[in-house]
């Protein structure tokens, strides 16, 4: 009978410990995010921690943060995209990673993409463009989920996102 319940009780905390893991982790990494809001530009572990968390964190390689006089901004230089990939993928990571960085960062003014494999295509993008595109200033969005919407539905709009980037 002891060996019984000995086992039962084990079998109910790895069952509580599993599911309590899997739905706390889902909260835990939008709360993550956004924990970075207000972070400043020249704050670089937290731009680091953001990166990590955006579209094609996996290919990211370097920032570059020019935050000794405004306006203040980051290069980001990103490894080849695994493929296939097209165009319309680099100008998205572009407009979505820059949207989240300009939510969560104060004073970044600026964005610049580099993507090793478009040598010849660097995607520059200023906070100022981008809320203009929106409709919205980005540092009042509260949520991930918020932005996420937000990112979405404007970018289905092919045609202003080429205006975006010209």
């Amino acid at each position: 009978m002891r060996g019984k319940t000995g086992a039962m009780l084990i079998t109910l905390l790895i069952a509580i410990c599993l599911s309590g893991c899997s739905s706390s982790d889902e909260v835990h990494s939008e709360e993550q995010l956004f924990s970075y809001k207000n972070s400043p530009i020249g704050d670089n572990s937290a731009v680091i921690n953001i990166i990590g968390q955006l579209k094609h964190a996996e290919e990211f390689n370097e920032v570059s943060l020019q935050t000794k006089t405004e306006p203040y901004g980051m290069t980001l230089t990103y490894s080849a995209l695994k493929a296939p990939v097209t165009e319309k993928e680099y100008e998205e990571t572009a407009i979505y990673n820059a949207t989240f960085l300009f939510a969560l960062i104060d004073h970044a003014e600026w964005v610049t993409f580099e993507f090793v494999d478009m040598e010849d295509r660097a995607f520059n993008l200023t906070k100022d463009e981008l809320e203009q595109w929106y409709g919205q200033d980005l540092s009042e969005i509260a949520s991930e989920e918020e932005l996420e919407k937000l990112v979405q539905e404007q970018l289905a709009d092919g045609h202003d996102v080429a205006r975006l980037l010209e």
